[in-house]
């Protein structure tokens, strides 16, 4: 029986991620920042561990904790969106800190195991909003665009241990509260001058139109992990698949 560590499990794309493996048979660890354990149907394939991506010694316990693994899911993140002139410097860093090097501190003590028995697959959910240049998001884009470009290099250097590397992109997404996860970090923001872009921006997240559901990332992760001729960038969603063809 296989096994995969899924970060960010607490809510939204986690959650959905952990019960489709679990539903086909895997052994899942999932975890959050603060376990719940009754988030999950009960079920003796799941374990449910704490981990801080941005907390060495977190990431330290949580892959000793769940032992030899198979897939590693990096789906543990957060948006944050106002006008660059505007954003504070600690905002920019926590987005950095849980996006950009939460996934590759993650991967990086996963990694042994994985070239040691010549196999294994990492999955980095990301989003398509590295497809298009958007207004208020830029920070927050820029952090995922990072993850992208480390994870095309990383598949080229481990292809010769067997591991295999994936991007999973999805798009905007009623489940994950994105507007409402952003709005405590514009709080204090004098923002203004930007306020109509603001407006208009918080509309268009939350307005109608093609969106992405946890079950599509839940798919698309669920084809990364194993299907060995999935492609390198995968989006996820009605709205992601738009602007991945607008893009090529």
């Amino acid at each position: 029986m296989k096994t995969v560590l899924i970060t960010g499990c607490s809510s939204g794309f986690g959650l959905e991620i952990a019960r489709h493996f679990l539903e086909r048979g895997w052994q899942v660890v999932a975890t959050m920042r603060v376990p719940h354990d009754d988030i999950l149907p009960p079920s003796e394939h799941l374990r449910v561990l704490a981990l801080d991506v941005t907390d060495p010694e977190s990431i330290r316990r949580a892959v000793e904790a769940a032992g030899p693994l198979d897939v590693l899911v990096n789906n543990a993140g957060f948006g944050a969106a106002a006008p660059f002139e505007c954003m504070p410097i600690a905002t920019m860093r926590e987005l950095f800190e849980t996006n950009t090097f939460g996934t590759m501190a993650l991967t990086q003590a996963v990694l042994p195991q994985f070239r040691q028995r010549k196999a294994g697959v990492v999955v980095n959910v990301t989003s398509s909003v590295t497809y298009k240049a958007l207004p208020l998001v830029g920070v927050y884009r820029a952090s995922k665009a990072a993850v992208n470009a480390f994870t095309e290099s990383l598949a080229a250097e481990v292809e010769q241990f067997g591991v295999r590397v994936r991007l999973v992109l999805p798009g905007r997404s009623p489940e994950t509260r994105f507007g409402d996860n952003a709005r405590p970090h514009m709080k204090g923001i004098d923002h203004e001058a930007y306020a109509e872009l603001v407006k208009s921006v918080f509309a268009s997240i939350e307005g109608p139109g093609p969106v992405t559901h946890s079950e599509d990332v839940a798919r698309a992760v669920w084809r990364a992990a194993t299907d060995p001729a999935s492609p390198l960038h995968i989006p996820a969603g009605e709205d992601a698949e738009a602007w991945a063809a607008e893009h090529r």
